[in-house]
């Protein structure tokens, strides 16, 4: 087993990612890495359900990274919030954070994050999947407002982190905690080892 352990953190690793919270989930976990961000027009890609579409998503960032580098596995990642069969993407303002919140006060939603990791030269590739239910006690509109004028819910899915002050909107989880952060570091984490096995 420690063969694999040094062979998982002895590889080279691109995060093909902008998000600070990915960053600090995988140095938390012990990875290196190289931080190259992906450039794709997200709206491109529908699938048929959340699943599929985050798969989709992770492996599009990572394939438009992989075009970039000759050597070392790409890590793609995307998350969304699931609101009955609607998706909740990052708001495009304040109005449309507070509307999300409102929404997702008193009732439970689904957060999708789908990961790729794509080896170069050899193209290998698995994608996969980690979906976490989450609950919001019900909100008062001056929660949101407050919450909304930090700026923090602007570049998020669904208009909040579960690591910032919405910590206090969330009265129950069910799975994956760090999956709602923005990445499955266990689902993850087992993907790694078998990949590089």
């Amino acid at each position: 087993m420690t063969d694999v352990h040094d062979k998982m953190f002895s590889q080279k690793l691109i995060l093909a990612s902008q998000s600070p919270r990915r960053a600090q989930l995988l140095k938390q976990v012990g990875f290196e890495f190289e931080i190259i961000p992906s450039h794709i027009d997200e709206s491109q890609i529908q699938e048929s359900d959340p699943a599929s579409t985050v798969k989709a998503l992770s492996l599009a960032k990572a394939e438009s990274v992989a075009v970039r580098i000759d050597k070392g596995i790409i890590i793609g990642s995307d998350t969304i919030v699931v609101l009955g069969d609607d998706i909740l993407g990052k708001p495009e303002s304040e109005n449309e954070a507070k509307e999300m919140l409102r929404r997702l006060a008193g009732e439970t939603h689904r957060v999708y994050t789908g990961f790729t990791l794509l080896e170069k030269p050899s193209n290998r590739r698995i994608s996969d999947y980690e979906v976490t239910k989450v609950h919001f006690r019900n909100l008062s509109d001056w929660e949101i407002d407050r919450y909304v004028s930090t700026k923090s819910p602007m570049d998020k899915a669904g208009a909040y982190g579960i690591q910032d002050q919405s910590a206090v909107f969330a009265d129950r989880i069910e799975g994956c905690f760090y999956n709602v952060v923005g990445f499955p570091l266990s689902k993850f984490y087992t993907a790694m080892m078998e990949f590089v096995k």
